[in-house]
C-alpha cells in the first residue's frame, strides 16, 4: 500500500462517473431524435461523426451558410439527395416540428432549396459511423427522417447520434448555450459569483440555466403588487413545503411556490435536474466567516446589492429556492450536502402568477462541494406568455443518456379530459387516478365489468434479422426456440450474477421477428450490447414511440372487443385468441386503424392489450369507449392498478426486483426452466448456484390489523429483522390488508407469524402471518377463462 512520505509524490484523487459520458476535451454530442432534427452552428475545420445508434435509420445532413442560404460547400461531402426528410419533419404538427420551424426562422434559414448529403439506410448495421469535415463555417442541419411504423414490419425510426470535434477549444466563458426554447424576451448572463435581478409579468416564463454544469443558483421573487403597498413578502419555504408536500415544487400538481400570504408566485413547468434545496439559506457571511474565510464573496450579499434599485431592505441571510444545490436529510436528522446533479444545460423553468422582481445568483461558493469547487454561470432567460410550454421533468434512458422531457401518450388527449390527476411514469404523463370514479371504482369495474387503461409507457424493441433467435435465447431465461409465431411468452432477463434486468414478454412475429416489451430501457441496451459482443446479424430497435397501447380487461373485455376487432381469414378471431396469443387486426372492418391485440394483462383478471401507431390512437380509443359503456367500462390509473397486481402477486420493478434479486428470489422462478432449456443464456450459471443455495424468498402476507404497512416497512421474527414489506394494500375483495413481502427462506414457511414495524421497528409493531400468493385468484383461472 503507498504512503505518503518525504520520497513519495501526493496521487490525485480518482474519482469515477460512469453515470456520465465523459468527451474529449472540445468534443460535443448530440442526440437527433427518431423523426427529428438538431441544428448547430459549426466552424471551418470542424469534425462531423453521425452514428446510426441502432441500425437500418436513414440520416440527412443539411449545410447552410451563416446568412441562412443552402451552401453545399460548408461540408466535404458534396449532396447525393434532395432534403425529403427534414421537409417530412418540418410538414409534422409535434412539438419536434414546432422546435425546429422555430429554431430555422430564429437564424433566417431558407431551406426550400436545399439538398443533403444521406447516409445510411436499411442495410446499416447498428453504430455506423460516417465521418467528414467542415470546410468553412456554417451552420448544419442533421436529420433522423421517418414514417409511421407498421407493427407488422417493425420499420420504426430511431435516433441517430452526431460528434463535433471542435478545431477551436472554447474557453470556459463560451460555453454553448442550449438552443432557446423560443425567442428570448429577455437574455441574461449572471457571472459566476454576482446575482442579477429582472422583472417579468403574469404568465410569462422564466428559465433558469446551469451553463457548466454542477453550479447552484438561488432564486428570489416578490409580487410586485405588493412591494407597490410596502409589503415585502419573498417566496417562502416553510410555506411552500407545507402546503405542496413536498421538499421542493416539482412539475404537475405539487408545483407552485408561495409567499408567507399564502399567494402563489411561481409555479414550475419543467424541471431536467430533479434534484434542488428549499431547507437552507442563500450562502451568507457568516457561513463563511465560521469556515474561516471572513469577506468571502456571498449570494445573500450579492442578492442585497441586486435588489437594491427597487428598495427592497437587506436582509443577513436570504431565504431563496436554491435551484441545483444538492442537499438531503439523513437518518440522524441531519442536514448534508454533495456536489449537484445538474449538468451542463440542465435547467428549471417557472411560469410567474403575477407580476414579480425576480433575483438569480450564481453562487460563489469554493470551499466545499455545493459548485463542484468550481463556481461558473448561470444563465437567465425569460419567454412570452403565449408560449406553450408543456410540463415535464427530465427522464434519461440511462444515466448518461441525453435527457428526454416527460411526453404525453397518444391516448392523453382522451384520458386528460377524465382526470388532471397525472404522475410521471418512465418518462410520461399516466393518470394517477380519475375523477368521478377514483381508484375504489376503478378497481371494481376491472374485477366485475371492464376497464381501459394506459400503458404506452412500455419499452417496445424490435429484434430482427437471421440470428434474432439465437440472440434472445441468449439473453432471456425462457425458451425462445419453442415459440411459434403468433405466441407471446413472459420471461425474466437478468445479468450474469443473477440479478434482474428486467422482466416483460416476448412476441415471436416470424421466424427472424421477435418483439421485446419491458419495463425499462436497460432491457433493451443489453440486448444490443449482446447483439455486439457475439458478432450476430440482429437489429435491435426502440419503438416505444412508434408502439402506443392501452389495456381492456376484466370479464367484459372479450365481449366488448369482440363487437370492433376485426382479424384476416388466416388469423385467429378476437374468441379464439388463447392465453398469451396475439393477431394483427384492425378496428371495425378491414379498413380500420391497424392494430395488434394480444391476449396478456397485469390485472390477474380476463383482457386484452391493444397496440398501435399514435396516429391511430384516438380511432382506437374511441372505438373501445363507445362501445364499452354498455358493458360498464371505467377508465382505470395507476392507484387501482397497483391494487390489482398485488392482489394477482404480479410483481413491480423496485418493489419486488432490482439488479440484485434473481428470478427465484422475486417469485417468478417459474421463467427459468434451467431443466428443460439446454441452450446457455446469461446468468445461467449464477442461478443453478443461487437455486440451490437460496437466501432469500418472496411470500404473501395476511397483516391482522387494519394499519397500514408500507413498501419497506422491515419484517421480525422476535427481535431481529427477517425481511421487509415490498409491497401492499387494503384489498377489497379480500376484505384485509394483504402484503407481499421478500425473507429469510429460514423464516418463509406457510404459517409463520411475523410482525411488520412501524416507527423504529421496535415501539409499534402489526403481526401478520405467511401465506401463499397469489392471494387473489391463486389459479389464474380468470385470466384463463
Amino acid at each position: 500500500m503507498d504512503t505518503l512520505s518525504p520520497q513519495s509524490e501526493p496521487k490525485p484523487s480518482i474519482i469515477l462517473r460512469p453515470g456520465e459520458l465523459v468527451l474529449p476535451e472540445g468534443m460535443e454530442r448530440f442526440v437527433i431524435a427518431a423523426g427529428g432534427s438538431v441544428i448547430v452552428d459549426v466552424e471551418t475545420g470542424d469534425k462531423i461523426s453521425v452514428v446510426d445508434m441502432e441500425g437500418k435509420q436513414a440520416c440527412e445532413l443539411i449545410s447552410v451558410d451563416k446568412a441562412g442560404r443552402f451552401d453545399a460547400g460548408v461540408l466535404s461531402e458534396k449532396p447525393n439527395a434532395g432534403a425529403d426528410g427534414l421537409h417530412s419533419i418540418l410538414a409534422g404538427s409535434d412539438e419536434s416540428a414546432k422546435r425546429a420551424h422555430a429554431s430555422l426562422k430564429r437564424r433566417n434559414i431558407d431551406v426550400s432549396k436545399a439538398k443533403s448529403f444521406r447516409v445510411f439506410g436499411e442495410d446499416s448495421p447498428m453504430g455506423n459511423r460516417v465521418e467528414i469535415t467542415t470546410e468553412r463555417e456554417g451552420i448544419l442541419i442533421v436529420c433522423a427522417p421517418g414514417s409511421a411504423m407498421d407493427a407488422e414490419l417493425q420499420n420504426t425510426t430511431t435516433p441517430i447520434e452526431l460528434f463535433i470535434q471542435r478545431s477551436r477549444i472554447r474557453p470556459a466563458s463560451e460555453a454553448r448555450l442550449p438552443e432557446p426554447l423560443a425567442d428570448p424576451v429577455l437574455d441574461i448572463r449572471v457571472h459566476a459569483a454576482t446575482a442579477e435581478s429582472f422583472t417579468v409579468k403574469e404568465g410569462e416564463y422564466i428559465q433558469i440555466i446551469d451553463v457548466s454544469g454542477r453550479q447552484c443558483s438561488d432564486f428570489q421573487a416578490f409580487a410586485t403588487s405588493k412591494l407597490d403597498k410596502g409589503k415585502e413578502l419573498a417566496l417562502d419555504a416553510t410555506i411552500t413545503r407545507s402546503l405542496i408536500g413536498m421538499s421542493n415544487p416539482v412539475p404537475g400538481l405539487p408545483a407552485k411556490a408561495f409567499d408567507r400570504e399564502m399567494e402563489p408566485l411561481v409555479e414550475v413547468i419543467q424541471d431536467t435536474c430533479g434534484r434542488h434545496d428549499v431547507f437552507l439559506t442563500a450562502c451568507n457571511s457568516r457561513y463563511y466567516d465560521d469556515m474561516g474565510y471572513p469577506g468571502h464573496v456571498n449570494c445573500s450579499d450579492n442578492f442585497n446589492r441586486a435588489l437594491d434599485p427597487y428598495s427592497i431592505a437587506s436582509r443577513r441571510g436570504w431565504e431563496a429556492i436554491n435551484y441545483f444545490y444538492n442537499t438531503n436529510i439523513d437518518d440522524a436528522n441531519q442536514i448534508y450536502f454533495d456536489e449537484p446533479w445538474s449538468r451542463s444545460g440542465d435547467y428549471v423553468m417557472m411560469r410567474a402568477l403575477t407580476d414579480l422582481v425576480c433575483v438569480a445568483s450564481a453562487c460563489p461558493c469554493d470551499i466545499d462541494a455545493a459548485n463542484g469547487w468550481n463556481p461558473t454561470d448561470i444563465h437567465v432567460r425569460t419567454y412570452k406568455k403565449t408560449e406553450d410550454f408543456k410540463r415535464a421533468t427530465a427522464f434519461r434512458m440511462t444515466p448518461e443518456s441525453t435527457p428526454q422531457m416527460t411526453k404525453e401518450t397518444a391516448f392523453h388527449e382522451r384520458f386528460s379530459k377524465l382526470t388532471r390527476d397525472y404522475t410521471e411514469y418512465a418518462g410520461y404523463w399516466l393518470p394517477n387516478r380519475f375523477n368521478n370514479e377514483g381508484p375504489t371504482e376503478e378497481y371494481w369495474a376491472a374485477r366485475e365489468k371492464c376497464m381501459v387503461m394506459d400503458l404506452s409507457p412500455l419499452r417496445k424493441y424490435e429484434v430482427t434479422g437471421p440470428d434474432a433467435e439465437a440472440l434472445m435465447q441468449h439473453c432471456v431465461t425462457r425458451n425462445i426456440r419453442k415459440l411459434s409465431p403468433g405466441q407471446v411468452v413472459y420471461t425474466a432477463m437478468c445479468y450474469e450474477h443473477g440479478g434482474m434486468v428486467d422482466d416483460g414478454t416476448v412476441y415471436r412475429l416470424d421466424q427472424d421477428n421477435f418483439r421485446w416489451i419491458g419495463g425499462n430501457d436497460l432491457s433493451g441496451i443489453q440486448l444490443r450490447k449482446q447483439a455486439e459482443a457475439l458478432g450476430l446479424k440482429a437489429w435491435v430497435r426502440n419503438s416505444t414511440d412508434q408502439l402506443h397501447n392501452i389495456a381492456v380487461q376484466g370479464p367484459n373485455s372479450r365481449d366488448l372487443l369482440k363487437e370492433i376487432i376485426w382479424t384476416p381469414p388466416n388469423r385467429p378471431e378476437l374468441e379464439e385468441l388463447e392465453w398469451f396469443r396475439f393477431t394483427p387486426a384492425r378496428i371495425g372492418d378491414f379498413h380500420g386503424a391497424p392494430v395488434v391485440v394480444s391476449r396478456t394483462g397485469y390485472s390477474g383478471e380476463l383482457g386484452y392489450e391493444l397496440f398501435c401507431h399514435p396516429k391511430d390512437a384516438n380511432a382506437v380509443f374511441d372505438a373501445v369507449w363507445e362501445v364499452g359503456k354498455k358493458y360498464g367500462l371505467k377508465p382505470l390509473g395507476l392507484e387501482a392498478l397497483d391494487w390489482l397486481r398485488i392482489e394477482a402477486g404480479l410483481i413491480f420493478a423496485g418493489s419486488e426486483f432490482d439488479d440484485q434479486t434473481d428470478p427465484f428470489e422475486a417469485g417468478i422462478g417459474f421463467t427459468v426452466p434451467l431443466k428443460s432449456k439446454e441452450d446457455n443464456f446469461i446468468g445461467k450459471e449464477a442461478l443453478i448456484r443461487r437455486k440451490e443455495n437460496p437466501q432469500k424468498k418472496l411470500v404473501g402476507l395476511e397483516i391482522h390489523s387494519q394499519v397500514i404497512v408500507g413498501a419497506g416497512d422491515c419484517v421480525h421474527v422476535d427481535r431481529p429483522q427477517i425481511g421487509e414489506v415490498t409491497s401492499s394494500m387494503r384489498s377489497p375483495v379480500l376484505k384485509k390488508n394483504i402484503a407481499l413481502a421478500r425473507v429469510d427462506v429460514t423464516h418463509a414457511e406457510l404459517g409463520t407469524e411475523v410482525e411488520i414495524g412501524k416507527l423504529d421497528g421496535h415501539a409499534k409493531r402489526v403481526p401478520a402471518t405467511i401465506v401463499p400468493f397469489p392471494h387473489y385468484d391463486p389459479k389464474k383461472e380468470r385470466p384463463r377463462s
